[in-house]
């Protein structure tokens, strides 16, 4: 009746005391049997290796690694492609494993045993807590054989060292590769940016940006240049209308002084050359006021050239009219001060042609200066767009030029293999226990669970069992409380209880005084 009852420690015990072959035959056999199915597994040996991640030998201050990828993502990479079926079916066909199932089993299946029996195994620093800092790993495989098994375990290590050399190798020239194209199209964007700013240079020369204050300066110049220049030339054309008038009087006097000594000439002669002569005075003062183009200096250079047409026509008729014989009496050479306003004359006009000239370059120059002045804002919005284009074309170049130095450096660090590499800490072992099965703790399940079982089926007995044995069992299977106990009368030959109450073969006999 243990479903109806409360059972303490000693009827734990008396269960026990009564019991104890059901639950020590089951822990035996569990024990006994599985151990003995242990002896028919095949052994496994496990080679171990353990190999650590070494940092590159030259500090990242001098050489910067191109591969700052994590070690943690590298390795898993190196290990999916080691552990494919390219990589696995040369180790299965060189060292000729998986004897017993070649030609029976596909090469995949085969191909999947080596990949479960191989292990890679990171190792968690126990200093650094940075995520993917990874100080190393271990491999390990299990096989039949121990020597074979270390052999294959070699292999593999190998394979993982040579792929983190190659892989890093293959990465570096990558980049390098990379870099060296980048480069070459950044310099070419560098040069058309410099043909560009070139051009512009030689085209807007004098009105680029920092040019204003030597243009203000020399529109200063210029101006005080032109200035002189025109007053140079106005200077020397007054005095040449000077001379003109002196020479038309002094021309005047003389040519009077001729005729009246050769009793030549005519009243109205004299008139003209003095209205010649106030003509000239009057082209003066105007020439002194407005310039040669004004139309009242044209005007009156205009009637002195007729006016003096008219003298010489009548100078002419004079002439016709005097005899033959006279001719030479009147052909006098003309005094020296006159040839000498004349030569004068002449000096001023190739002063003033000069001054011209030099009027007209310097109004020339003038002009230019002041369109380069007037220039400078729209030219220098231009330059500095076409400056800041070159600075960066100029800025990338030189990065691109700096990442280049320096990725053929890590390139040539890892070619000399000074770069991050695995060293082997502890080569692969040659097993000398199998790793599985472990017998022992095969023995323990196989006793665990025969013990299981016998409390099982101890429990499972005692649920089944109907017999009340105590007091408390009968007060707990009726309900009601005991009055008196009638100890049973036996003839001594039958089973007690452990209280010492005699029992019957079914069971204790109840009081009579537990039936009211």
């Amino acid at each position: 009746m243990l479903g109806h009852r409360q059972l303490g420690f000693d009827d734990y015990l008396e269960i026990l005391r009564k019991r104890w072959w059901i639950i020590l035959i089951p822990a035996i056999l569990g024990c006994s049997g599985v151990y003995l199915y242990s002896l028919s597994l095949a052994n496994q040996y496990t080679s171990r290796t353990l190999v650590i991640v070494e940092q590159q030998k030259v500090p990242d201050s001098y050489v910067k690694s191109v591969d700052s990828g994590d070690i943690g993502e590298r390795l898993g990479t190196m290990q999916e492609q080691i552990l494919s079926r390219t990589r696995l079916q040369p180790i299965i066909e060189k060292f000729d494993l998986f004897k017993t199932q070649k030609g029976k089993v596909p090469m995949e299946d085969l191909v999947d045993g080596l990949r479960k029996s191989i292990i890679v195994m990171p190792i968690k620093s126990l200093v650094s807590t940075r995520e993917g800092d990874l100080p190393g790993f271990s491999i390990s495989f299990t096989g039949n054989d121990p020597r074979l098994t270390q052999q294959v375990c070699s292999e593999i290590l190998s394979m993982f060292v040579e792929e983190n050399l190659q892989l890093r190798e293959q990465r570096a020239e990558g980049t390098t590769d990379f870099m060296k194209s980048q480069l070459t199209l950044a310099k070419k964007d560098l040069d058309a940016q410099d043909a560009k700013l070139a051009d512009f240079k030689r085209k807007y020369i004098g009105s680029l940006p920092g040019n204003e204050q030597a243009d203000i300066n020399m529109v200063s110049a210029y101006g005080s240049q032109l200035d002189a220049v025109t007053s140079q030339l106005t200077r020397l054309q007054q005095d040449k209308s000077y001379m003109e008038s002196m020479l038309a009087q002094q021309l005047l006097a003389w040519q009077t002084s001729q005729k009246t000594s050769g009793g030549i000439g005519e009243p109205h002669q004299d008139a003209l050359e003095r209205q010649l002569a106030d003509l000239q005075s009057q082209l003066v003062s105007l020439k002194a006021r407005y310039t040669d183009d004004h139309p009242d200096v044209v005007k009156m250079e205009d009637a002195i050239a007729a006016l003096k047409k008219k003298i010489e026509d009548n100078q002419a008729r004079a002439q016709d009219k005097t005899p033959k014989g006279s001719e030479t009496a009147t052909t006098t050479t003309e005094p020296q001060s006159l040839q000498q306003l004349r030569l004068q004359i002449h000096q001023a006009d190739v002063l003033i042609k000069e001054k011209t000239r030099e009027q007209a370059r310097v109004r020339g120059q003038l002009s230019m200066a002041q369109g380069r002045l007037s220039m400078s804002p729209g030219v220098e919005e231009q330059y500095k767009q076409l400056t800041r284009d070159y600075q960066t074309a100029l800025n990338l170049y030189n990065d691109l030029l700096a990442k280049k130095n320096q990725s053929e450096m890590a390139t040539s660090l890892e070619r000399a293999q000074q770069g991050e590499q695995f060293r082997v800490m502890d080569p692969p072992n040659l097993p000398e226990k199998p790793s599985f099965p472990n017998r022992p703790a095969f023995a323990g399940a196989g006793l665990g669970a025969g013990l299981a079982l016998g409390v099982g089926l101890t429990l499972l007995i005692e649920l089944r069992d109907k017999n009340l044995r105590t007091e408390n069992d009968v007060e707990q299977f009726l309900g009601l409380p005991a009055l008196a106990l009638i100890p049973v009368i036996g003839d001594g030959k039958g089973k007690k209880d452990r209280t010492g109450r005699a029992m019957s073969d079914d069971g204790p006999k109840l009081p009579e005084a537990a039936r009211v």
